[in-house]
């Protein structure tokens, strides 16, 4: 690096969303425009939901390479692979106490909306998100589940929070945990 200059000046941090149907090779192919741009696989989160494949990855690519790089990815979509880039999107992360919620309960329309209704009431922010449907072990019945990481904000209590959530589980016929995260 010249003069100056610093790993974040000479890099460009892209946020990816990618969907397509899904097939063998996916991942490869990205993987395959960004390393041949001289980009770097930060990190990312990608699943089969519905036969389709969806993923978010965030990477970081030399300055002088962002936007053949993006001209490469974007050329995807011609293959059926949807990409959708944000730049520069370099916030830092939200302060605050972090804590974990776990939900089980029979499904049913509206329990991830008056979940997070309660969670933005509060001004929790949620760092990850997984849901997922399955059959009740004795019956088959169609349970959900729901797994998060959430960051309250200062002042907030987690007895507060439990209270709140506890209130609610019991209108949408759920068990809820909430405990701190190490």
């Amino acid at each position: 690096m010249a003069g100056n200059e610093t790993a974040s000046e000479t890099t460009v941090e892209m946020v990816l969303t990618v969907i397509a149907r899904d097939r063998p090779g996916l991942v490869k192919r990205i993987s395959d425009v960004v390393a041949s741009h001289n980009g770097n696989w930060i990190d990312s989160s990608m699943a089969r939901l519905g036969g389709e494949f969806a993923g978010i990855v965030r990477i970081a690519v030399p300055h002088e390479n962002a936007d053949v790089l993006t001209a490469g990815l974007t050329s995807l979509g011609a293959d059926g692979i949807d990409v959708t880039l944000r730049q520069d999107a370099r916030p830092s992360p939200p302060d605050g106490h972090h804590v974990r919620l776990e939900l089980t309960g029979v499904d049913h329309p509206g329990i991830v909306l008056e979940v997070t209704r309660a969670l933005e009431a509060h001004g929790v922010s949620i760092d990850q998100l997984q849901t997922g449907v399955f059959p009740a072990s004795m019956t088959g019945e169609a349970m959900f589940s729901a797994e998060a990481d959430l960051v309250l904000p200062a002042g907030l209590e987690l007895s507060a929070l439990r209270q709140t959530l506890e209130h609610i589980a019991g209108d949408i016929m759920v068990d809820i945990e909430l405990m701190a995260s190490g």
